[in-house]
């Protein structure tokens, strides 16, 4: 075996040939990021990788061409690493339609130089797959492709996939870097139209480096509510993995989630995750997506332990709720007295997004056994209520109150489901920080009267 010699561009953003040509096969042409972009036109729609696969290469290249485009339209879950392109001196050229508000375009999406579409993670294929949001082109991060040319979409298949059935034209990233993971994931070379070589390191996050006690005590109330056998599904954030750590005593656990991190690893290493008892791809830890650090993802390159599945399935409630024991672990901005779960917004500013928060929470209450779990530090980094009398104006309301059962801070773990208004304000108050549960007494006594003082 050779590489390639074929279908090059004198200019290679001084990288060496990573695509590997095999006797008899033409791969896509192989070019500098530059000229990849150069298929972009104003007015187009262009989908972009996202979390750990964000195709940064591709999006520096694409920024310098702002001074030649005009309302290119970018389509996005989650990106990670600066995104020069949603600064404001490209509003001009380019408008951030977000489909979950991460950390580097939140001022963009907050300043009008884009919008939020609010969406279950379940549904976004179905945008591209009815044609309600066409991709004009699909920004992709692969690694390189095997001896048959079939390439993988790594840590991050959940709508990716889709994007690259449905977009009219694919540029792809390619990367030794990225893993090979096994499952939804594979893409045929000869379905890209372009091909953008880099072995740049995939963005690495460390969950458990910024752990609180809070977190930890919230992580140890949760741990004690799961049984062996419990299939889990975790959100994102330092509360996920203190569960994990917490979970040590447990015996044969599942994993069928949206997305995981590294705390899910060590858990496999010390035999307490075994898949042994799920009904849907027994012996395999499902996800659609994964972001943690290089051991994360030297760990899932190749392990046929893993299914990255997209993300239509993973979050499909249908499946969730066939797998035993669910437990849904999530987290909230606020909730208010009667349960209303703010996941999205502080008000009217919008933080994140849907994301899967309400396929899982559904799935899991209807899972034989299973436990929908919202989990949140009582206040904020201000000192101020997450629990409280009214969510915020202009808040959006993630999870309803008829769909949460356990909320639990590190004061405690409140039990909603089968309570009128009264008794879940004061099962919250009872989890709330100290320093608030006079006042929210107080309101609760406003609202409901004050014929009755506590839980039966």
């Amino acid at each position: 075996m050779e590489l390639a010699d074929v279908n090059h561009s004198n200019e290679r953003d001084g990288k060496r040939n990573l695509i590997p040509y095999f006797s008899g096969t033409m791969y896509p042409k192989i070019v500098s990021a530059r000229e990849a972009v150069e298929v972009i036109k104003s007015g187009q729609r262009v989908f972009l990788h996202g979390s750990a696969a964000t195709p940064q290469r591709l999006l520096r290249a694409l920024a310098r061409r702002a001074s030649e485009l005009k309302d290119v339209e970018l389509i996005a879950v989650s990106t990670l690493g600066e995104l020069e392109l949603a600064k404001p001196e490209y509003a001009d050229s380019f408008y951030i339609n977000s489909l979950f508000v991460s950390q580097n375009i939140r001022e963009a999406i907050n300043q009008g130089r884009g919008n939020y579409v609010p969406i279950f993670l379940s549904e976004i294929s179905r945008l591209f797959e009815k044609g309600i949001m066409p991709l004009d082109v699909a920004f992709l991060h692969i690694s390189p492709p095997d001896k048959h040319g079939l390439c993988s979409l790594g840590v991050s298949v959940d709508v990716a996939r889709a994007a690259a059935k449905y977009a009219k034209h694919i540029i792809a990233q390619v990367n030794p870097n990225m893993p090979r993971t096994h499952g939804d994931g594979i893409i045929d070379i000869h379905q890209v139209h372009t091909l953008v070589e880099t072995d740049d390191n995939l963005p690495e996050l460390n969950y458990a480096a910024c752990m609180t006690e809070s977190d930890r005590v919230i992580g140890k109330y949760i741990a004690e509510l799961i049984e062996d056998g419990s299939t889990l599904q975790m959100g994102i954030g330092a509360i996920p993995d203190a569960v994990l750590q917490s979970l040590t005593h447990c015996k044969d656990l599942g994993i069928h989630t949206e997305m995981f991190s590294n705390g899910v690893i060590d858990l496999i290493k010390k035999g307490v995750v075994t898949n042994k008892y799920k009904k849907k791809h027994r012996g395999k830890t499902v996800t659609s997506f994964a972001l943690g650090t290089r051991d994360l993802y030297s760990f899932v390159d190749d392990n046929p332990l893993f299914a990255f599945l997209e993300a239509d399935y993973v979050n499909d409630g249908r499946i969730i709720r066939t797998n035993p024991r669910v437990v849904a672990i999530n987290s909230a901005i606020e909730i208010d007295l009667t349960g209303q779960v703010c996941a999205d917004s502080i008000g009217t500013y919008q933080y994140s997004g849907v994301g899967g928060q309400m396929d899982f929470i559904r799935g899991a209450a209807l899972s034989e056994g299973g436990k929908p779990i919202i989990a949140m530090g009582s206040v904020t980094s201000k000192g101020a209520s997450k629990i409280v009398p009214f969510l915020k104006q202009g808040a959006g309301v993630v999870t309803t109150r008829a769909h949460v059962h356990y909320v639990v801070t590190e004061y405690g773990v409140a039990y909603l489901y089968g309570k009128n208004l009264r008794q879940r304000a004061y099962e919250l108050m009872r989890i709330a920080h100290p320093d608030h549960r006079e006042s929210l007494e107080q309101e609760i006594i406003t609202r409901f009267g004050s014929r009755v003082h506590a839980v039966s």
